[in-house]
Order: C-alpha cells, then sequence, then structure tokens
C-alpha cells in the first residue's frame, strides 16, 4: 500500500533528478530558497537559514518536481537536504539527494512560503527478468565509465545491488535528454526502466564507436601528415647540407602552385604525380629540370579561362565592313558561319554539349585579306586572335609537340597558341596551310588532321603534355594560296571560302579608306598633307600593278609618300601636296602594265596571226596567258609538234588535242590543213621560265593555230578559256570568276567561256558583268567566229 506524505514543492526547470542522484541547488532561486526553508522549518530542532552551521540534526524533504515549458509534471522525486552552505564564490547553495518517486497530489498547507503538496510515494514492481537486465545494465555503465575515464567512479557503481537503484544510475548519463530522463523517472517498474536505459545506452555506445572509430581515422592522416612533413622537412635539410638543394623552396612552390591553380582533375593529378617525381629526383638530375619545365607549362596554360563571346550578328557584319571593302560573298559567308555558331553556342549550353562547329578555309592570292579577315573575325566574336605560321612546317612534332625524353622538348604549336591567347576559346589562324611539307621526320598536315576535326579534337593529345586538351571551343581558320598542294584528308575537314580578288573600284575603295592613312602615319604625316585623287589611286592600280590583292597598290603608295617627303624634306615643296593621274609618272615614274589594247595596233601581241589571250588561275589569282603558235617552213624546217614554255602534261595534252581537231576538221572551218603534214608545229607558252599545266588552255591553243593557218589575227580585246575536246566541243573550266578579274585587269572587253560555266557568272561582281562583254559558247567554230579578226578575203585563200 503507497504512502503519502505532505511535502514543499521544489520546482526544477529543464531537468530531472531521479532517486540516487546528488545534485545542487542554488539557493540565489526564490522558489528553491523557499521550498528548503519550508522543508527546515517542519523540522524540530532546525537551524533557520542562513545559518552558519550547514549540518541539519533530522533530514529535511522535499519534493523535486520537473518543470519542462513552464508545465510541472505529474511525478517527481522525493529527496532530502544533504547539506546547507556557501560555494566558493560566496553564494547559498543547498546539496539534495534523491530518495523514491511521488505523485503530487492535492494542496496542503505547511510552514514557510513554499507550496505544499501530499507526495504519494509510487510502488516500483520487478519481475523475473530484472536481475538479469539489472546485470547487463550495470556491466554497460561499467564500460561506459571506463571509456570516459569516469575510474573514481567505478567502486561505487560495482557496490550497487538494488536493480531499481541500478536503473537509475541512467539520470547521471550525459547523453539522454531531459525527456528520457523524465521518462525514466515515469516509469516505476523496474524491469521495463532497465529495458529503456539499456536501449538508450546502447545507443549511445554505438555512436559512440562511430566517433571513435572518425576519430582515430583523422589522428592516424593527421599523424601520417606531420610525419610526412617532419620527413620531407629532414629530407631537404640533408639536401641542402650536401650541397644538391639550394632552398628547396622551388619544390615546395610547385606543389602550392598545382594545388592552387584551378586545373581540370585530370590535369591535377598529373601534375601532383610529377611534383612528387621532382621531390624524389635529385637536383642534379637532368630530369629534375624537364620536370620543372613541364610544370610551368602547364601552369601557364589557361585551362578554365575562357572569354565571353559576343553573338551580335549586326555588330559582326559592321566590323567586317569596317576593316574590308568588297569582298560581299566572303563576308556574307562569315556572316553566316558566326550566326550558325551562336546557335550551336546556345543549344550547347542548353544541352551541356560542345561548341564544335565548321573549321573555315580561307583560299585566295596573296593579298586579298585573308590574315586581317581572321583578325576582323576574332574581333567580331569578342575572342583573343592568334596566329600560326605553318609556311615551311616539315616536323610533324611541331603540331604535336616532342616526346619529353627528348632534350629541348617543347609543346606543339597549337598548345603555344592557346597559351599566348591567354584563353581556351580563342581564333586561331593557321596561316600558309598550303606551304606545309613533310620529310623523314612526319607529315605535320597528318597531325593536323585530328586538330582540324571538330568530331576529335575535344580530346586532342599533345606529345608533350600528356594530358587531354579540349579544341572544341576554339575556333580554327586556315590560309590557302592554292588548294592543290593540300591533302584531300584534310581539305575534306573544313569549308571552303574562296577570296578571288578585288575589282578596280574596290582597289581604290582599300587605298582611299585603308591605305593611305596607314602609310601616312607611317610616313609621319597627317591626314591631308598628301591627298591622291581617285583617278590617281585607279590609275596606280590599273597601271602600275596587276595583282589580285593590293599589296603592291601599298607599295606604290609608300613610294608616292616617301617620293614627297624626300622633296618637303630638300625644300622643293610643302605640306599640303595633291597629287593627281597626271602626277604619277614624276612620282612613280612610267607605267608598267599597259593594257594589250591600249597599245597601238601594230605593238599589239596580238597583232600577227598566231597569238591568242587566253586566262588562268595561279597562286596570285588570274592572269592572262598569251599563247604563240608558228607554222615551220617545208624546206627548213622538220615535221610533228613542238611545245615550249615548261607545259605541264595535261596542257601538253590540250595543244596535241587542238592540232588533231583542226587536221580533222580544217576542211569544214576553211583552214588550209592539206599542207600541215610536212610542215612541223611550234607551241609556246611565256614565260617560258614559269610551270604551266591544265586544261583550259585548250581553246587558246586552237585559236592561235586557226589564227596562224587562216592568217586572220585574233582580236586583241578578246580573251577565252575552256577546255576543247577532239570533236570541237568546248568543255567546262574552274575560276570563271578569277579569270574574268584577271581579264578586266588587263584591259580585255570580251571573254569567251563554256556555255556549260555560264550560271558561274552569278559569282562574278555586277560592275564586272556590266563592263565586260562575256560570250558562253559551246563549239570551237563559235570561238573563231568571236576571236578572229575579219578576213579581207576569202578563208580559203588566206594563207
Amino acid at each position: 500500500m503507497s504512502q503519502t506524505q505532505l511535502l514543499p514543492v521544489l520546482p526544477l526547470d529543464d531537468d530531472v533528478v531521479l532517486p540516487g542522484m546528488v545534485a545542487p541547488f542554488d539557493l540565489t532561486s526564490d522558489e528553491t530558497r523557499a521550498a528548503v526553508e519550508s522543508a527546515q522549518a517542519r523540522q524540530p530542532g532546525a537551524v533557520p537559514l542562513p545559518g552558519i552551521r550547514s549540518e541539519l540534526p533530522r533530514a529535511a524533504e522535499v519534493l523535486i518536481v520537473p518543470r519542462l515549458d513552464g508545465v510541472l509534471a505529474d511525478v517527481g522525486t522525493v529527496a532530502t537536504v544533504e547539506r546547507v552552505g556557501r560555494t566558493p564564490d560566496g553564494a547559498s547553495a543547498a546539496l539534495l539527494r534523491g530518495t523514491h518517486r511521488a505523485r503530487p497530489g492535492e494542496p496542503g498547507a505547511g510552514p514557510g512560503a513554499a507550496a505544499w503538496v501530499h507526495a504519494e510515494t509510487l510502488p516500483e514492481p520487478s519481475d523475473a527478468r530484472t536481475a538479469e537486465l539489472a546485470g547487463e545494465f550495470k556491466s554497460m555503465v561499467l564500460a561506459v565509465l571506463r571509456q570516459r575515464g569516469g575510474w573514481q567512479l567505478l567502486d561505487a557503481v560495482q557496490r550497487i545491488e538494488d536493480p531499481s537503484a541500478i536503473a537509475d544510475l541512467a539520470g547521471n548519463a550525459p547523453y539522454l535528454s531531459v525527456q528520457q530522463k523524465l521518462d525514466l523517472l515515469r516509469t516505476a517498474d523496474v524491469s521495463e526502466r532497465l529495458a529503456k536505459a539499456l536501449e538508450a545506452t546502447r545507443a549511445y555506445l554505438a555512436e559512440l564507436e562511430v566517433t571513435e572509430g572518425i576519430r582515430k581515422d583523422v589522428a592516424d592522416d593527421m599523424e601520417k601528415q606531420q610525419k610526412e612533413f617532419l620527413l620531407r622537412r629532414q629530407l631537404e635539410a640533408i639536401r641542402k647540407e650536401l650541397g644538391e638543394l639550394d632552398g628547396g623552396a622551388d619544390r615546395d612552390d610547385y606543389r602550392a602552385r598545382v594545388e592552387a591553380a584551378d586545373l581540370p582533375e585530370h590535369v591535377r593529378e598529373a601534375a601532383l604525380a610529377e611534383v612528387d617525381k621532382l621531390e624524389r629526383t635529385s637536383e642534379q638530375s637532368p630530369e629534375s629540370g624537364w620536370i620543372r619545365t613541364w610544370l610551368d607549362t602547364v601552369l601557364d596554360l589557361p585551362w578554365r579561362v575562357r572569354t565571353t563571346d559576343v553573338h551580335d550578328i549586326a555588330e559582326a557584319r559592321r566590323v567586317l565592313d569596317a576593316d574590308h571593302a568588297g569582298l560581299a560573298d566572303v563576308k556574307e559567308r562569315i556572316i553566316e558561319y558566326l550566326a550558325v555558331r551562336q546557335r550551336r553556342a546556345e543549344s550547347a549550353a542548353e544541352v551541356g554539349g560542345r561548341h564544335s562547329g565548321a573549321v573555315l578555309a580561307l583560299a585566295g592570292p596573296p593579298g586579298v585579306g585573308k590574315t586581317s579577315l581572321g583578325e576582323s573575325v576574332a574581333r567580331a566574336m569578342g575572342r583573343e586572335f592568334v596566329r600560326v605560321a605553318l609556311g615551311g612546317v616539315r616536323d610533324e612534332a611541331e603540331i604535336r609537340g616532342h616526346r619529353r625524353t627528348y632534350v629541348g622538348a617543347l609543346p606543339g604549336r597549337i598548345v603555344r597558341a592557346i597559351r599566348e591567347a591567354g584563353a581556351m576559346n580563342p581564333v586561331v589562324l593557321l596561316d600558309e596551310i598550303d606551304k606545309v611539307g613533310a620529310d623523314y621526320r612526319g607529315d605535320p598536315t597528318a597531325a593536323l588532321l585530328e586538330v582540324l576535326d571538330p568530331e576529335q579534337n575535344h580530346t586532342f593529345r599533345d606529345h608533350y603534355l600528356e594530358v587531354e586538351l579540349d579544341l572544341s571551343d576554339v575556333v580554327f581558320l586556315a590560309t590557302a594560296n592554292s588548294l592543290e598542294t593540300i591533302p584531300g584528308p584534310l581539305l575534306d575537314r573544313m569549308e571552303l571560302v574562296t577570296l578571288d580578288g578585288y575589282t578596280e573600284q574596290e582597289k581604290v575603295t582599300i587605298a582611299r579608306d585603308h591605305l593611305l592613312p596607314r602609310e601616312l602615319e607611317r610616313a609621319g604625316m597627317n591626314p591631308g598633307d598628301v591627298v591622291l585623287s581617285d583617278e590617281a589611286l585607279s590609275r596606280i592600280a590599273v597601271e602600275y600593278t596587276r595583282e589580285a590583292g593590293v599589296r603592291e597598290l601599298n607599295r606604290m603608295l609608300a613610294k608616292v609618300l616617301r617620293k614627297v617627303a624626300t622633296r618637303v624634306a630638300l625644300g622643293e615643296a610643302a605640306l599640303p601636296i595633291p597629287v593627281g593621274d597626271g602626277d604619277l609618272v614624276s612620282y612613280l615614274g612610267r607605267p608598267r602594265h599597259v593594257p594589250e589594247s591600249a597599245l597601238p595596233s601594230g605593238a599589239r601581241r596580238t597583232a600577227i596571226p598566231g597569238v591568242a589571250t587566253g586566262l588562268a588561275v595561279t597562286g596570285a589569282g588570274g592572269d592572262v596567258l598569251f599563247v604563240e603558235a608558228s607554222l615551220a617552213d617545208a624546206e627548213t624546217g622538220g615535221t610533228g609538234l613542238s611545245l615550249t614554255g615548261q607545259l605541264g602534261d595535261v596542257m601538253q595534252e590540250s595543244a596535241r588535242i587542238a592540232l588533231s581537231y583542226l587536221r580533222s576538221r580544217g576542211a569544214e572551218l576553211e583552214l588550209p590543213v592539206g599542207d600541215l603534214k610536212d610542215r612541223g608545229v611550234h607551241v609556246h607558252v611565256p614565260a617560258g621560265a614559269v610551270p604551266k599545266d591544265g586544261p583550259s588552255a585548250g581553246v587558246t591553243m586552237t585559236t592561235a593555230l586557226a589564227s596562224l593557218l587562216s592568217g586572220r589575227p585574233v582580236r586583241a580585246d578578246v580573251a577565252m578559256t575552256g577546255e576543247v575536246s577532239l570533236t570541237g566541243r568546248v568543255l567546262p573550266i574552274g575560276g570563271v570568276k578569277q579569270k574574268l578579274l584577271a581579264a578586266h585587269r588587263a584591259g580585255i572587253t570580251t571573254v569567251v567561256i563554256p556555255e556549260r560555266n555560264e550560271p558561274d557568272l552569278d559569282d562574278v561582281p555586277a560592275g564586272i558583268r556590266e563592263r565586260l562583254d562575256v560570250r558562253p559558247v559551246s563549239t570551237v567554230r563559235e570561238v573563231l567566229e568571236i576571236a578572229l579578226e575579219p578576213a579581207a578575203a576569202p578563208l580559203a585563200h588566206a594563207a
């Protein structure tokens, strides 16, 4: 039967005291002081507070009730006041010991200011499992004390035999929450209380085991790092003593630099491996210098640096128009390329893909602005520009780099270009890609196959670096004068953009707006000091230069300015000086290129029969080509066909085909071909020192031979191009645009082209088409009707 006693209530905020626990209480709190004083007041012979005695003649009891969030619990602990006194700092305090559980009941009346209640003592039943659970929990508590270093408490715990007291030992556990302790206080059944304490302690021990394992791992790792650091310092000191290491700061610096650098993970791993190798290598070993050079190269590369692209297509067009006059179709193709690249970049950003795209090859004669176009593309895109000169490169290692086993090994030109640009997405111009050669050291064009393949260059591996380099975001542009020397597989990886040259008006615009201001600055003159009229610029372009580009035109302008500067320095003239077309002879001398049609009739090369004007394409662009034919006298000359002028196989075949056609069809054309069997034919193509080849001179050779046989000169204002067949058909050829531009530069007014090349006229600038009389033909008869001067007598008697 439970007992009830009247006790003062001592509320305990956010904590729980279980039976068997000894807890100090601060008497500065009004509630605590009131409860202790009330308990003392009921005991006979008690010493009132504050007193100088700290012992009570009889035990005073209070009911300690946990108060959580301002609410008193429904159970408490009866505790005796063991001692009352002062703490070392002078504050009043009491020491209370819990004895048993009790449930607060009805309020009662008692001495002092504390609240009194009737506390009902709770019974603590047990069963057959109690002793077993108590032994298990006691062993677990002893294990916890050993782990936490509570050796002074081991004996006290071992002496406890009461299962209820053993269960209440959990009240001292710091790993239990207030709510868990309150739950143990409410659980009067000893076996159930022991089970709850065991569950909480097992969880704590498991957590403690994990924490201890982590702590041990961390300690072992720290010990390893400290040991490694100590050994490295000792090794450094030993090397200093041996005179093999001068300070050793550079070795430590490389590791710090690699760890501080923002490198891709695979590059970081490779770099740290090389740092480890460097730290194990003697300073006297040559490998030490090789490793340092490799690390410097890797750290200098802008692995994570990328410039922000400018996707303003209208601004890109404005930049191209400002930098280059003419070349409308080329600039249009570049704008298309940039627009598609912008779309690809947006798609790649959405799906996380690579920014790969086409590789443009700018092909054309020298001086038309291929390199400057690359610079303009970079400026239009907001990217860095790097030029890689490939002319004369014969070593494959120049592209891919040298193996590190070679003395003086260096990365290839592609890696060096990216390092020079300072970003991973520059515009790289591969200049003069058609001048790359091959020898025993390998073929550089084969190494370029991977560089220029958008499907492969995201994993480009330089032989020197030996780590993957992503080139997929690099814009590659290539320039070439001739496509014949570029291997087919390499040309297949590039999209061809042809620059055929400038018209006369475009040259005047370029000279006025670009070349002249630049040359004035180079000559130390101000704008307006020398003014060249458009007529003068036009005459320089036509009569003093004959080229597809503007380099020679630029030299002529520089020469004019030098002459002006000299005259000003000698006091013969004063700035500003106007220069008209009539003044050019005094500055540049006589014209060098007078159009054939502008010469007196007797001075023209076509004034005599047997000379025809053809059109050809060379590495310098389009050009006129004269074909001369002569017929040997039957008595003084030999027979057969002689060819001179360094003609290639194809061109020699064209001459034979032309002669065979005239032998078989001469009668139809009313040509005296009967005596050809007794007279030798000689065909010569000046200049003899320049190699020539190609089928497009077939109609020109046929016309020259027909002119020779008929005695009718070829018109000086007519030029022609086309391949001829044995049946007299005029077959299509290439380079129509370049050939028409060359005809215009040479003063030709009528051009004969194959009829099947008529669609190619769409590529010719409108201004050129308007100035030229282009005659598409399909047969040799049509060519002769256009090209030969009218006969003074019937053809049958012309010979």
